[in-house]
């Protein structure tokens, strides 16, 4: 049966979308991949005529529930036609079934998705990775415009880019809990957030990819981080493997929520690397930790994860023998790109491309 990736791009008001998706069709078919999209169902919904601003409670949850259930029977259908495809395919969601949830409260979310018989937790799982592309209204607001969407409610005044910025973090918030969660930043340079778009995407579909280095610096904490920062609990295991690969199982949790990850990263030449990542089951996990190298130890970290003025970062603070070490590393900002961080944080080095500092050397146990 063809292998075929189902892709959410997300994000908040005027993020993008529309020009990414224009760009992985084009992209991908020239690399001789079927591409389906999926259109953005609240859209064609409210164009119809339902309205998500409606104080009517019956006619707001029976519209909300029917956009979940058009959603999913979309993805399916699609799905169905992917594959009896004769080339690789990939499913791009404009907006996915998570979505939904951030315009309402979770206990009428908690309503729809038992009416329709599944999860919040079973909806994530349904696609292999989610971009979420950050709203223009958070770091490129000379960029925020309403004009390319015209059933948009987030006006391009002060009070609307507050709604834009608001809704941008509750769809992150939404997607939490996602092994292959990536965040797009705005940038300057609009086209580079397009390029990242397209690597995540060849990432996904284990694709050789140019070696990047993220800028990563030691950090020291000096106040409290912002307020709608997302926290997980992060153990990562090295397992045995051959020269120039490395194997890794990662346990990342949220609250009580835990997933699985197994990564391979093989490196191909000395400017390009081959990654592959596969969610596993909790016992398949502790099946292959029997596989671990006896050569480094495991690492325990906290993650503090936030947007910040249309950048993304996450902190890493390390537990056990690595206790102490704070490491902020960003995504997606270019060299020579300024960085944008909040005050609450202080730099203590620049550790970029430094290999002392890498997750897999920091896990040898005599360095």
């Amino acid at each position: 049966m063809n292998d075929i990736k189902k892709i959410v791009l997300t994000g908040g008001p005027c993020a993008g979308k529309t020009t990414a998706l224009v760009r992985i069709i084009d992209h991908f078919t020239s690399l001789g991949f079927k591409v389906f999209t999926i259109p953005e169902v609240p859209t064609l919904f409210t164009q119809a005529g339902m309205n998500y601003l409606t104080r009517n409670h019956a006619f707001f949850y029976e519209g909300e529930k029917a956009t979940l259930e058009i959603q999913l029977a979309l993805e399916d259908k699609f799905t169905r036609m992917a594959e009896q495809c004769d080339k690789p395919a990939i499913i791009v969601c404009d907006r996915g079934a998570m979505d939904i949830s951030a315009y309402m409260e979770p206990d009428l979310w908690q309503q729809i998705t038992g009416a329709v018989g599944t999860s919040s937790t079973e909806l994530r799982q349904r696609y292999d990775a989610v971009l979420h592309l950050v709203s223009a209204a958070d770091g490129a607001e000379q960029f925020y415009t309403t004009a390319n969407n015209a059933q948009r409610y987030e006006q391009m005044n002060e009070e609307g880019l507050r709604i834009a910025r608001s809704l941008d973090k509750k769809v992150m918030h939404a997607w939490t809990g996602h092994p292959h969660l990536r965040v797009i930043n705005n940038h300057d340079d609009f086209e580079r957030k397009m390029q990242r778009v397209v690597k995540e995407i060849s990432s996904v579909l284990s694709l050789p990819q140019p070696i990047e280095e993220e800028r990563k610096y030691i950090v020291r904490v000096t106040a409290p981080l912002p307020d709608d920062a997302i926290e997980s609990d992060i153990t990562q295991t090295y397992l045995t493997a051959e020269a120039d690969t490395e194997v890794r199982l990662r346990k990342r949790s949220w609250g009580k929520r835990n997933h699985y990850v197994h990564t391979t990263k093989k490196k191909l030449s000395d400017s390009e690397e081959l990654v592959t990542e596969r969610q596993i089951n909790q016992s398949l996990y502790e099946m292959m930790l029997s596989l671990a190298d006896p050569s480094r130890r495991t690492i325990s970290k906290h993650r503090t994860s936030f947007i910040y003025q249309g950048q993304y970062f996450e902190i890493d603070t390390f537990h056990g023998d690595l206790e102490g070490l704070v490491i902020l590393e960003t995504k997606g900002i270019a060299q020579g790109e300024p960085l944008k961080l909040p005050a609450c944080l202080s730099i203590v080095s620049d550790i970029t491309g430094n290999e002392q500092y890498y997750n897999h050397t920091l896990a040898l146990i005599s360095r």
